[in-house]
């Protein structure tokens, strides 16, 4: 394995030649591909105002996801490039282990489910392109290994296969439980992995409370909203607009109001559960009370809103 690595090392070192010249091309590639901010932006927007039925699978893959990857994390507890050898530069945040890459991981099931679900032309180049350059960026900013990248690969390509698999065939199982099954495992599949884990701390907390929270969201939207996506162009924009402006609310006031509270990882949670309990419940609930979204019937037949 150290063989591996040293000849990772001098891949990150040649890559970083270009510093800084290339620094800020690469920040912003990375974030595409695992930046906390801008999925907070994308996946609320396509679940909004693009498919309602493709946001909720996106995000759900997504959260699970960067659950399944902290677990391998865990699990291997290999060091990351600075880490290892004293030449390579920081130059992005980065913590825990290094094994397999999150952001190549996150970007094969996110942009891949995209391309997958949409199938237009531009959708797949957009895709490909991320699928190399911010695997890329992550061993410029000296946070990643090649080999780093092809375990992101490997477990992204294998999970969004099995999710693509599975997910219909659970969503479907789920659906006919009705309400008091859908809140429960809403309730319990994100307690349960996060007792399972030891080690997974803030970031673990982080995403179950997240996955918690919109589980909840997309129960309570189902029985009681029941908001439709489509509808006019101004109208989607609005949505985003008051639903991105609540969401980064809670995202930054919350913070600011839990600051210094005690225990810091049960207010994180709290704050992270109810930013997910806005985007799958609250937002659509004002979509609609606001006549900026239809609603659905029985058969999924949107109403028409006047």
């Amino acid at each position: 394995m150290e063989g591996a690595l040293d000849w990772g090392i001098k891949v990150v070192l040649w890559f970083q030649k270009f510093s800084p010249t290339l620094d800020f091309p690469f920040k912003v590639l990375t974030s595409m591909g695992g930046g906390e901010e801008f999925f907070m932006i994308l996946l609320p927007l396509i679940y909004w105002c693009v498919d309602r039925r493709s946001g909720i699978r996106l995000i759900i893959l997504f959260l699970l996801s960067s659950y399944v990857n902290l677990a391998a994390k865990v699990l291997l507890d290999q060091p990351r490039p600075f880490q290892y050898d004293g030449r390579v530069q920081q130059l992005y945040g980065a913590g825990g282990g290094g094994l397999p890459s999150g952001h190549t991981q996150n970007t094969v099931v996110v942009w891949g489910y995209l391309a997958l679900r949409f199938r237009y032309t531009w959708l797949w180049i957009v895709a490909g392109f991320l699928m190399v350059l911010v695997p890329l960026s992550r061993i410029y900013l000296g946070v990643h290994f090649p080999t780093d990248l092809f375990g992101g690969y490997v477990l992204g390509a294998a999970l969004l296969l099995v999710y693509l698999w599975l997910e219909p065939l659970a969503g479907t199982w789920l659906g006919k439980k009705g309400l008091r099954w859908q809140m429960g495992a809403a309730l319990v599949v994100p307690a349960f992995l996060f007792f399972i884990l030891p080690g997974s701390g803030e970031y673990g907390s982080k995403v179950c409370a997240t996955l918690m929270g919109i589980g909840l969201g997309f129960a309570l939207e189902g029985r009681w909203v029941g908001f439709e996506s489509g509808g006019v162009s101004w109208a989607r924009v609005l949505r985003f607009i008051i639903g991105a402006g609540g969401l980064f609310c809670l995202w930054l006031g919350l913070r600011v109001a839990f600051s210094g509270i005690e225990p810091a990882l049960l207010f994180k949670s709290v704050r992270y559960g109810l930013m997910g309990l806005w985007v799958g419940f609250g937002a659509p609930w004002i979509f609609v009370k606001l006549q900026l979204a239809g609603r659905r019937v029985k058969d999924n037949t949107p109403l028409v809103t006047e």
